[in-house]
């Protein structure tokens, strides 16, 4: 999304990537306007479903029979009345729909109520049903074992425990029990203290920190004080550092006030307070620092992370602790945080490919090299850098034969397809995107493609392009980058001087090239400005009869978008790292996160502490080398493109 300096930015890291998968759009064919009365009663249908009144939605479901989405009347009747449905009539639905979205879901929620009810018979026949497993439904599956004496179960909390979440309603009798029976200790309500108390789960947090002081309830309302005025608390001089509860209430205040003056909380740590803590405490307390640190790009944060010993650190930990040491290209510091890392998380690309490179820096080239080509055939960021490392030219597969009028018949045909259409043409976004992605995730190559081209044609180019993105080892990249609005947008990138394929990598990341895309913050049109943004560009370019009601209009939005990117690329002496980062985060942002010496493109890139406008980065400038050979642009690397950060 596109921001003005002045404007207000977001404030978690992931909110892009949440936003972006709910953005309030209607294909190009999609108008209320021009619906039956049948459609009006479904989408009236929908809104008595989302208010709960039952009495209006059973009104307008008597105008729908008949209608292709029946369906989900049936769906949102049965849903409203979960609790106290007969269970015949759930099980009519299931039988009737089997396989569908809609079935998943009913069966689902049915399931949290049948667990949270205690009706096992129901519960253990309707289980393995379930297709996609649900923490919740988990959860009860697990007591319900426990309740028939099962008691391995217990084992199989853990891993419910050692989440930063709210424990499923399911699993908080079976913990009850195991800390009552000792199989949890009291070493483990502190970890999970601190684990809920890193992710800002202070609610969470309040209800265990009773446990830790034998049942007190007074320290939950010291928590509250303490998480308004954290030093506060540790500026008192009687602060009871013998005991474990005074102990962890000061690590929770160190927590609180390192997010938001992380120097004074390691002032405070390293000069009065950590000699009066056991050796694995202060391990502990350095790490939270160093990851801290390592996210604000503190040089001092290797240091810190040295602190830890030999304390096991979390896969999130140590992926701070390589990205610290990536800023200062401590290759050694790289190669053994990642070396430490869960076998998952080695095994994700960004982990291969800094790996290889700390190994090919370190002097085991071949072994670095071995590693490159374990990604470099992947059409992503880290396997186009991979690539590269290996001096593999860019090759954009041949095209494979379009689907036959057979196989585009066949998905056509599709129920889950078919309604799915239909959803997006009443501007049901949500429920059309989860009807398609339910259909299309078991179709091999040959489907996804024939899938694809059905969304194309449909003008429903995010499913065009999530789909055909899907293939294995068939690859269409006219559906995965296509050139929607080619004349509109080359024209602005030729008019503001822009690479061509940056303007379409970009467009591909905010919208998917849907011109009505808007988020709920109101960002709107392939370049998802924001009406601040949109309002100022306009005065700037004088655009005559301007008003918001505009700004999705594919020739105004290019026109105010590549005004701004321009402007934001200027900014930054026309880096389009920095640009890219800047129109996602801000320009204040993107500039904060430089280093003091320069540093390699795709080490700031990887060091950005905002997981979403990283992995947007990544992904824009991704897209830009591939657009580059699908437009027949300039064929420069991906690593020249990235350069060097001032």
């Amino acid at each position: 999304m596109a921001f003005l300096m002045r404007s207000r930015f977001i404030a978690a890291a992931s909110i892009f990537l949440q936003l972006f998968l709910i953005l309030a759009v209607l294909p190009p064919a999609a108008s209320a306007a021009g619906t039956s009365p049948q459609d009006k009663a479904l989408l009236a249908a929908h809104d008595a479903f989302l208010a709960g009144d039952r009495v209006k939605l059973a009104r307008h479901a008597e105008k729908t029979r008949g209608h292709a989405l029946d369906i989900y009347v049936s769906f949102w009747r049965l849903r409203l009345r979960l609790e106290e449905a007969d269970p015949g009539d759930i099980r009519g639905f299931l039988s009737k729909y089997p396989g569908t979205i809609l079935a998943e879901q009913l069966r689902r929620d049915w399931l949290r109520v049948l667990g949270r009810t205690g009706q096992w018979g129901l519960f253990r026949e309707e289980r393995p049903a379930l297709e996609k497993d649900d923490p919740d439904v988990a959860c009860y599956s697990l007591l319900e074992r426990w309740y028939r004496q099962d008691t391995s179960a217990l084992a199989e909390v853990t891993p419910f425990w050692r989440a930063p979440r709210a424990l499923p309603e399911g699993c908080v009798p079976l913990a009850d029990a195991m800390l009552a029976s000792g199989e949890l200790t009291r070493k483990d309500l502190s970890d999970r203290f601190r684990l809920l108390v890193q992710a800002d789960l202070i609610t969470e947090a309040k209800r265990l920190v009773g446990r830790l002081s034998g049942g007190d309830g007074r320290p939950a309302e010291r928590i509250d004080r303490i998480a308004r005025a954290p030093a506060r608390f540790l500026e008192q001089t009687d602060s009871d550092l013998k005991t474990a509860l005074g102990r962890e209430l000061t690590i929770f205040a160190l927590t609180r006030l390192a997010q938001s003056d992380l120097h004074r909380a390691a002032d405070y740590w390293s000069r009065r307070l950590q000699e009066g803590f056991p050796s694995e405490d202060q391990q502990y307390v350095w790490a939270m620092l160093a990851a801290l640190g390592a996210r604000r790009g503190l040089p001092e944060a290797v240091d810190w992370f040295g602190k830890t010993g030999e304390i096991p650190l979390s896969d999130e930990q140590l992926a701070w602790c390589a990205r610290g040491a990536l800023r200062q290209e401590n290759w050694p510091a790289v190669k053994s945080a990642i070396e430490r890392m869960s076998l998952s998380a080695r095994s994700d690309s960004t982990w291969i490919y800094w790996l290889g490179r700390s190994l090919c820096a370190l002097g085991a080239k071949e072994e670095g090299r071995a590693l490159f080509g374990f990604i470099a055939g992947g059409d992503h960021f880290y396997g186009r850098l991979a690539a590269e490392e290996l001096e593999m030219p860019l090759q954009i597969p041949p095209p494979p034969p379009p689907p036959t009028p057979e196989e585009l018949e066949r998905v056509r045909t599709l129920a889950g397809l078919q309604r799915s259409l239909l959803l997006y043409r009443l501007g049901l976004r949500s429920e059309a995107t989860a009807e398609w992605v339910w259909t299309v995730r078991t179709m091999d190559d040959r489907e996804l493609l024939a899938a694809a081209e059905l969304a194309h044609r449909h003008g429903i180019w995010d499913r065009a392009i999530s789909t055909a993105d899907r293939t294995v080892a068939m690859h269409d990249f006219t559906l995965r980058y296509p050139t929607h609005y080619r004349d509109l947008l080359s024209k602005q990138a030729q008019i503001r001087k822009l690479d061509e394929s940056w303007v379409f990598g970009l467009v591909r990341q905010e919208s998917r090239f849907l011109a009505e895309a808007k988020s709920p913050m109101g960002a709107a049109g392939l370049m998802q400005l924001l009406p601040s943004t949109a309002r100022w560009v306009a005065k700037k370019i004088g655009m005559k009869g301007f008003n918001l009601s505009r700004v999705k209009r594919p020739e105004v939005n290019a026109a105010l978008g590549a005004y701004y990117l321009r402007h934001v690329l200027d900014g930054f002496q026309g880096n389009p790292v920095l640009a890219s980062a800047a129109y996602n985060a801000g320009p204040g942002r993107a500039r904060r996160w430089c280093d003091s010496r320069p540093i390699e493109g795709a080490i700031y890139i990887e060091t950005i502490p905002f997981s979403e406008t990283r992995q947007y980065v990544k992904k824009v400038m991704a897209n830009t080398v591939y657009y580059a050979a699908v437009l027949g642009g300039e064929t420069r690397s991906l690593k020249s493109r990235l350069g060097t950060i001032p």
